[in-house]
């Protein structure tokens, strides 16, 4: 190989194994396969020492698809000093009448595809950032499994024609009166007891997980942006930490439309001649993020007004981010009444104002300057 040439390396990675293939950057070459190597750290610093040694002049780029296996193959790659990509799986190109797939066409085609320009590259959280994420995913899957716990005994409750006597549900008052509760089989009061044990378990780990959320949010490195997001209506903590862990670094995006793009909230468009149809939005990239969006954009649907509890999540930012917020708010609450007004669909309504949030959303994280990190001390770099 010439001096200063590339050495892309495809790997279809599994649960157990890895499977490798090559191909050289030169004109006409045909992708090599290696075999299939155990999928662990040691087996792959070999691969790297195997490789750099065969190409003693050559750069190695590695690439694989993201999938369940997480992004631990990217940051050992790159700690050993290595260019890796980490593709998403459905940007990949495909031939309509190749009907055949296997692991080694896969990793083939990745090496090739890699060489040609043809792959997209996905941004790669820092390992502190997707331990925030993961918190705030456990967060939510936690609230889910609270709903489903309620759904079941008061479903149960409806199909033996018992009504609740207290106002407030789930209160103290509501959780006692249940536990009153006498039904005619020995075999139901077993069921309504688990669900009560269930309940109030679930109950104690949403609160375990929304103190511990608070605490090391504090301590993320992206908290100023979490507290400089919440100067926006309809975002609190739980959205603003959600939506910034999901999407990571805004400023690598340089317009807004390239975050609503990335979020899935532009519309789609099929246009061929004179004809433009634009369609509904894409729901491409992370449907999280989106659906976070979606949650705080109802809060738009009345009067612009700065009550008590924004005023104190605003308490403190600098006036160029409460003005952007405020802005945000006249020009939102305004836009959701036109729309209703017209006629348009709730949903269609709710959609769009969620498009423009992002947007404003992204002016302000440009307000905040965060600290720089020195690459050498970023912890994705750091040797396995």
């Amino acid at each position: 190989m010439n001096k200063h040439s590339i050495l892309f390396i495809g790997l279809d990675t599994h649960k157990e194994f890895n499977e490798v293939a090559y191909i050289e950057d030169q004109r006409g070459a045909k992708p090599v396969h290696l075999g299939r190597q155990s999928n662990s750290k040691l087996a792959i610093k070999k691969l790297a020492r195997q490789l750099e040694s065969k190409y003693p002049d050559a750069t190695l780029h590695f690439v694989y698809e993201a999938g369940p296996c997480g992004y631990w193959i990217y940051r050992l790659l790159t700690s050993l000093g290595h260019c890796c990509y980490v593709v998403a799986p459905s940007l990949i190109p495909k031939k309509p009448g190749d009907r055949v797939k296997t692991d080694k066409r896969d990793a083939m085609m990745l090496a090739k595809l890699l060489k040609s320009e043809d792959l997209t590259a996905i941004y790669v959280p820092e390992p502190e950032d997707e331990a925030v994420r993961d918190l705030s995913r456990a967060r939510e899957v936690a609230m889910k499994d609270l709903k489903d716990a309620k759904y079941q005994l008061k479903a149960m409750l409806l199909r033996n024609n018992i009504n609740c006597k207290t106002k407030d549900n789930w209160s103290l008052a509501h959780i006692r009166w249940l536990t009153e509760l006498v039904l005619p089989h020995p075999a139901q009061q077993i069921v309504l007891q688990e669900c009560i044990q269930t309940i109030t378990e679930r109950i104690g780990r949403l609160e375990r997980l929304d103190n511990e959320l608070a605490h090391q949010v504090q301590n993320w490195r992206y908290y100023p942006v979490v507290k400089a997001v919440q100067a926006m209506r309809g975002v609190r903590l739980l959205v603003a930490t959600g939506v910034v862990a999901e999407l990571g670094d805004l400023n690598r995006f340089d317009h807004p439309r390239k975050l609503m793009s990335y979020v899935g909230l532009v519309p789609s468009e099929h246009s061929s001649g004179g004809k433009r149809r634009l369609g509904a939005i894409t729901k491409c990239g992370n449907g999280r993020a989106r659906r976070l969006l979606i949650e705080g954009a109802h809060s738009y649907r009345y009067t612009a007004n700065v009550s008590t509890e924004l005023q104190k999540r605003q308490e403190g930012l600098p006036k160029p981010i409460t003005d952007i917020a405020w802005q945000a708010q006249l020009r939102l609450c305004r836009r959701y009444q036109r729309l209703m007004h017209k006629g348009k669909h709730y949903n269609v309504v709710v959609t769009a104002i969620a498009i423009e949030m992002i947007a404003y959303i992204w002016a302000i994280s440009r307000e905040v300057v965060l600290p720089q990190v020195n690459p050498k001390l970023r912890l994705s770099r750091v040797p396995a």
